[in-house]
């Protein structure tokens, strides 16, 4: 099959599925996503089938995985893809049977946030908040920032008197207990997890590549 890698990493790919033990077919695999990877114009799929080639052949590579979490990065980040990632980072499994909606204000830049959960989805509206809301939290967004690089807390930051809740905290607290952590060490094909990136203690609420931690 000279020439036809994307045919021979089809086949290929389910000998190794099949049999994880088979260095050979492994290494023909790599073999083939190599030159897929050569060939592609596109810097995603090339950069894909590269990766793979390279964990058939070594495994996942060892250290420690990057930490978006540093404090330009979070400056930088609007407070709605803050509330979007938190969105994307909690397990609708157990969000279940949620249903609640909360305004987030933050004063020193004059935004406001109407934050819902609803149908095991948690969404975010700029600009409106809801009079009869279950929870409001209000503190300044340079404050927010401290939370969301896991140097405070919420709880923390009301002890300071840099944080205001009015209403049943319940929003806060279910969210906080859904929140999953998001570790990049997965293995494509079997058998190439062998070393393990050790993960940055995180803080529920911060952001990162590993987000959200259950722990306190």
């Amino acid at each position: 099959m000279v020439g036809r890698y994307r045919e021979a990493g089809e086949i290929l790919s389910r000998l190794v599925f099949a049999q994880p033990d088979n260095q050979e077919a492994r290494d023909l695999l790599a073999d083939a996503f190599e030159q897929l990877g050569y060939q592609s114009e596109s810097t995603s799929f090339r950069n894909s089938y590269l990766q793979l080639a390279a964990e058939l052949r070594t495994g996942i590579a060892p250290g420690v995985a990057a930490n978006a979490s540093s404090p330009d990065v979070i400056r930088a980040m609007a407070t709605e893809q803050w509330l979007d990632f938190l969105g994307i980072s909690m397990d609708s499994r157990k969000a279940e049977g949620m249903s609640w909606t909360m305004n987030l204000i933050t004063p020193d830049n004059e935004e406001k946030f109407l934050v819902e959960m609803s149908n095991a989805t948690l969404t975010n509206i700029k600009g409106f908040t809801k009079p009869d809301a279950e929870l409001t939290l209000t503190l300044n967004r340079s404050d927010l920032d401290q939370v969301m690089v896991g140097a405070k807390t919420f709880e923390q930051l009301e002890e300071e008197g840099r944080a205001r809740f009015e209403g049943d905290r319940r929003p806060l607290d279910e969210l906080r207990s859904i929140l999953t952590v998001f570790t990049p060490d997965f293995e494509i094909f079997p058998a190439t997890a062998n070393a393990r990136p050790v993960p940055t203690e995180v803080k529920p609420f911060q952001f990162g590549y590993d987000l959200m931690s259950l722990a306190e």
